[in-house]
């Protein structure tokens, strides 16, 4: 049962794990140092996702000179990576007073290098959530490619640019409103957009994984990047249906020119002419219908009850604990 509320020294860091945990060992050394080096205290809140692997005992190794606590909180199941940093955030606005909230994966990819620099550009930005925007990748090509097909498409239906990851810094002002944004349940970059809280972006550079393969596989990609578009579902079905009767103005234009020329002129036009406009416009026609069709669930899934994250994530966390407190 989640009934307490904890106090940290202005900054939290929250990290979703799933089985990380060897990569996780790796990657708190080096955030503690980060935190040291430039004068920084934090505390860490990891949300296990529902790993299958056990907790390893010496996770915290040593005593920390920067991070003053390490809290976990376990969801009663896996929820993936977007809805365990949506219930992480809503754990952190409700019961840890703090100023700033740092989000990073526990992979290693986000590096703690760059933590000073975005909380520092965030404390300058005053209410502005700080993201990380990526200027190189460490993937292969293949990822590179169908990734950055992935950024055209986004950008072609949505008009929004696929800049950023997960890796920022959220003030607390930004924090109380984002928790109450149901967006934040599918995808936390999104919902950030979605919600127009003001924002600010950052260069870095990804790192390489600290141990161990991924375990995104194609399959969570895919869904990973639906969710994001879903965010903006109203304005991809509102740009299809414009597309759309762009397309049926047109081929009703070349219609009636075959028309035209056929009966009232005396040019001749291939005979086949009639037949392809004819059934481009009975496809045109039908993927009007199919846009209809996606607008009106859409506008119907507004009288819905959304999830809100603030609300609803007590239902999916099952306990906290602390595993770590900093040594005086």
């Amino acid at each position: 049962m989640i009934d307490s509320v904890s106090r940290a020294n202005g900054l939290v860091v929250l990290l979703p794990v799933y089985n990380d945990w060897k990569a996780l060992s790796s990657l708190l050394p080096r955030l503690d140092q980060e935190l040291k080096t430039n004068r920084l205290s934090a505390a860490v809140v990891l949300v296990d996702d529902g790993s299958t692997v056990p907790i390893p005992e010496n996770l915290c190794p040593g005593n920390f000179q920067s991070i003053e606590n390490v809290d976990l909180l376990s969801l009663r199941r896996n929820l993936g990576h977007q809805r365990a940093i949506a219930a992480g955030l809503s754990y952190i606005e409700a019961k840890i007073v703090c100023q700033y909230v740092v989000v990073m994966d526990a992979d290693g990819e986000d590096d703690p290098r760059d933590v000073p620099r975005l909380v520092r550009e965030c404390i300058a930005k005053e209410d502005k959530i700080i993201f990380a925007a990526r200027t190189r990748r460490s993937e292969g090509l293949a990822f590179k490619f169908f990734y950055h097909l992935y950024r055209l498409i986004h950008f072609l239906l949505t008009g929004v640019r696929v800049r950023v990851g997960n890796f920022s810094v959220v003030p607390m002002a930004s924090l109380k409103r984002l928790v109450a944004v149901s967006e934040l349940w599918n995808h936390y970059a999104a919902a950030v957009h979605k919600a127009r809280l003001p924002m600010e972006l950052i260069p870095t550079r990804r790192s390489s994984r600290l141990a161990g393969p991924s375990h995104m596989d194609i399959v969570a990609l895919v869904v990973h990047g639906l969710s994001a578009m879903a965010v903006f579902g109203d304005r991809i079905g509102v740009r299809l249906l414009l597309l759309v009767s762009l397309g049926i103005l047109l081929n009703i234009g070349a219609l009636v020119g075959v028309i035209v020329v056929r009966l009232f002129t005396t040019l001749a036009i291939p005979g086949w002419a009639t037949y392809v406009v004819g059934l481009l416009f009975i496809i045109l026609i039908q993927m009007l219908l199919v846009v209809l069709v996606f607008i009106f669930v859409i506008l119907a899934s507004r009288d819905r009850t959304n999830v809100i994250p603030s609300r609803d994530y007590v239902h999916l966390a099952d306990k906290i604990q602390r595993i770590y407190d900093r040594i005086p």
